[in-house]
């Protein structure tokens, strides 16, 4: 078991003023793998102060500067990165071999496109008047509070830290408690790359604790936070005491919706999004609806598809799935799928409980309910697990009316041969981000929602603007 248990401030792993401990437990064995602290107002206050004085002078460095951290960085994170995988494989629960790839690679991608974004953005832009032009400075925001989750956890703490060095900003990151050691590892990257003291702050903790006192702290300027939106709605009620900007990624429950003019892959597609990370991302397809003069064979597909989604260890090669992340999460999981059956779904395949032979360890059985209704619980409300829900439409309209019946909007997906109608449908869907026939879209555009999936963007310039603000300036 690892001790884990200091923190990163102002340039060094300090030991914490918190004698509050939290272990980390490896979801596949259940076994404790490290031992981290939660931190307290103490903690959160040095690290802070810590940002504080280093805010100006790190304001004040020059672009080229900050790119040339940030390419360090990201030569240091490309040599490390099979080391990435590992911690979390074994924190989270990823297979080793999407930790390795896709989880690790998605922290190496978004650094490389902050370092492109940095390349080409314009920091200081001229307005034309009447006479001469008026100036606006993009400026740091200043001590950035960064709240991320243990789903995707480099993915989003890249998609925050990233951006906010980039853009001039001097940053508290609090880490999810389930899944923190992959930030403590690019806290070490950090601090080989070079950048000064400071700059870059880590403190564990939990919501309640930390989490709180980041978003209400008067020296912290802007909170970016990734997670549920129960969470994200206490966090905005917390940073409004110090009326502070709020960037917020939350929850979803994307439709994908497949016509009958869709490509022969479409279905089996879609369930291999849905259970992608043992169903645990928040642009997750979870709802298939499913046009009715193809319904049955659809479902025929996705229990096809779903008997062959194997469920093992994650420190096992291979492109099975994992277990999800926590004990609270398997648990949570397992009531929606009872309540599923109780609501009258149609259950094709996996249901409560463990998979055969497995005794140990939160796995999930990969789940596939058909004739799900609008009125039911798994049509409403995210479930974050392999399971999908199928649901048939009769025409275009209807099809609309289902995807947008619901009050989060964060990603929604269209399989069809007819380009005009995926353009029609791209722009009625109610959600931030649209793919159309399995095509991913670029980290270098917004990612991010409406409605209860959350305000503001990451990735891209759209990434940098969050972290900076306008300032006009005229006469100069």
């Amino acid at each position: 078991m690892q001790d884990k248990t200091k923190f990163y401030i102002n340039g060094a792993w300090v030991v914490p003023h918190s004698a509050d401990t939290l272990q980390v437990i490896n979801p596949s064995t259940e076994e404790v793998v490290a031992t981290i602290t939660l931190g307290d107002a103490v903690d959160l206050d040095s690290a802070v102060t810590a940002a504080t004085n280093a805010a100006v002078e790190w304001s004040q460095t020059s672009v080229d500067t900050r790119r040339e951290l940030l390419q360090k960085l990201l030569d240091i994170y490309k040599a490390r990165m099979a080391e990435m995988g590992q911690v979390i494989s074994g924190e989270m629960g990823a297979p080793i071999s999407l930790a390795q790839t896709a989880q690790a690679g998605a922290g190496f991608g978004h650094l490389r496109q902050t370092i492109k974004a940095l390349e080409s953005f314009s920091f200081e832009v001229e307005v034309p008047k009447k006479e001469g032009v008026d100036h606006v400075f993009y400026e740091p925001v200043g001590v950035v509070g960064l709240i991320t989750p243990w789903n995707w956890p480099m993915n989003q703490v890249m998609l925050k830290v990233a951006p906010a060095l980039a853009a001039g900003c001097v940053v508290v990151l609090k880490p999810s408690e389930l899944a923190p050691l992959s930030s403590m590892l690019l806290a070490d990257m950090i601090h080989e790359a070079g950048f000064p003291s400071g700059v870059f702050n880590l403190v564990n903790g939990d919501g309640a604790g930390v989490g709180s006192g980041l978003s209400r702290h008067p020296d912290v300027h802007a909170i970016s936070f990734t997670g549920s939106t129960r969470a994200g709605r206490l966090i905005m009620s917390a940073a409004s005491e110090t009326v502070k900007p709020v960037c917020l990624e939350l929850g979803g429950k994307g439709a994908n919706l497949i016509f009958a003019d869709a490509d022969e892959k479409a279905v089996s597609r879609g369930v291999r999004q849905c259970f992608l990370n043992s169903g645990q991302s928040c642009n997750a397809p979870t709802r298939m609806l499913v046009e009715a003069s193809i319904y049955d064979s659809a479902v025929e597909q996705a229990v096809a598809m779903a008997s062959k989604t194997t469920v093992g260890q994650s420190s096992e090669e291979g492109r099975h799935i994992g277990p999800v992340a926590s004990e609270a999460q398997f648990n949570k999981i397992q009531e929606l799928i009872q309540k599923g059956i109780d609501e009258g779904a149609n259950l094709k395949i996996g249901g409560v409980g463990r998979p055969d032979g497995v005794d140990r360890g939160y796995f999930v059985k990969p789940t596939v309910f058909a004739d799900v209704t609008p009125d039911m619980t798994i049509f409403k409300e995210e479930i974050f697990g392999p399971v999908l829900s199928i649901v048939p439409f009769n025409d275009e309209d209807h099809a609309i009316r289902l995807a947008n019946d619901t009050p989060y909007g964060l990603t929604n997906y269209v399989q069809t041969s007819d380009s005009d109608r995926a353009k029609r449908l791209a722009r009625q869907l109610r959600s931030g981000m649209v793919e159309v026939n399995g095509e991913l879209l670029s980290p270098a555009t917004p990612f991010g929602g409406v409605g209860l999936s959350g305000i503001g963007r990451e990735g891209g310039v759209w990434g940098l603007e969050e972290f900076l603000y306008p300032k006009a300036v005229s006469g100069i």
